[in-house]
């Protein structure tokens, strides 16, 4: 007990000493944790709103003008059993021609000129969650397209596609910026440490020819450089949250995006704790990287 606390001490002593690097560091990880969390929070935002527009989503079954009762009943049947499928709603064609007026009773002198009811029947479907996917839909679309008596399937491809591509690509990005500044966190959590191990190198040397181990004589920095990464992050996620509720508050003002500012989330708070135990392996393995090449200066 005696010698953690001696291990502390001289962790918080190392801190204290060199102030003027450590807020350095602390900063400057902060600010790099912190652009990596912008394309993290964009990510888990754009993913929430895919999510919630696929559930939105529904695919139109319509079925050949010429169609039997029994045929229309044997095609339910069968689009009742596929898995795929959440829920279905069979609109028949005069029910087609009453909602079409009511939605546009402008336009509908123009199918009374016609003589016929000229909109087909349908069945209106819901996919599991599973199948909502861009590559599951165009499976299933095509799967269901050859039914017999289907004359066509349609749900709005391209918007699913898109955002599914925008997805992925925010996916990409995160993850590049993600290894490149946490190398840079890295590298500044290493200097700082080599700074210190310089200033303290009589006194490590000291430490050395008095019998004490080399773990003993680089634990503190170890923790220094686990303090800096942890501190980094925490106060990134300080940032990140404090420009999160000032972005979604003239959001709330626009009222061109009415309700889009109830989609948005912050990260959650397992998310936090993993960003931050993220910085803390970080600094961590900047110390150690540190404590390495001080190993070998003195060799």
């Amino acid at each position: 007990m005696r010698r953690l606390l001696y291990l502390l001490r001289e962790a918080v002593g190392n801190v204290l000493t060199n102030r003027t690097t450590t807020l350095v560091a602390v900063a400057t990880t902060a600010f790099t944790f912190a652009c990596v969390g912008v394309f993290l929070l964009l990510y888990v935002n754009l993913k929430t709103m895919a999510s919630s527009l696929e559930q939105d989503i529904q695919v139109m079954v319509y079925l050949q003008d010429d169609l039997t009762e029994q045929a229309r009943i044997d095609i339910e049947q069968q689009l009742k059993i596929d898995r795929a499928i959440a829920s279905l709603t069979f609109v028949s064609k005069e029910r087609a021609l009453a909602d079409f007026q009511a939605q546009f009773p402008s336009e509908s002198r123009l199918l009374q000129g016609l003589g016929h009811n000229p909109l087909p029947a349908s069945f209106v479907i819901t996919l599991a969650a599973e199948s909502r996917s861009s590559d599951a839909m165009r499976r299933w679309a095509n799967r269901t397209q050859l039914i017999p008596g289907i004359s066509q399937v349609q749900y709005n491809q391209e918007w699913v596609e898109a955002l599914a591509g925008i997805v992925r690509y925010i996916e990409v990005a995160a993850i590049i910026v993600g290894v490149i500044l946490s190398a840079a966190s890295v590298t500044i959590i290493a200097n700082t440490i080599r700074l210190a191990l310089y200033s303290r190198r009589e006194e490590i040397e000291i430490l050395g020819l008095i019998g004490a181990s080399t773990t003993f004589i680089r634990v503190p920095y170890l923790l220094e450089g686990a303090a800096l990464g942890l501190c980094g992050s925490a106060l990134s996620l300080v940032i990140l949250k404090g420009g999160f509720e000032l972005f979604r508050h003239q959001i709330h003002s626009a009222t061109r995006f009415l309700g889009v500012d109830a989609l948005l989330t912050f990260f959650s708070f397992d998310m936090c704790l993993v960003l931050m135990l993220v910085g803390l392996f970080l600094g961590c393995a900047g110390s150690f990287l540190s404590l390495l090449r001080f190993g070998e200066g003195r060799a």
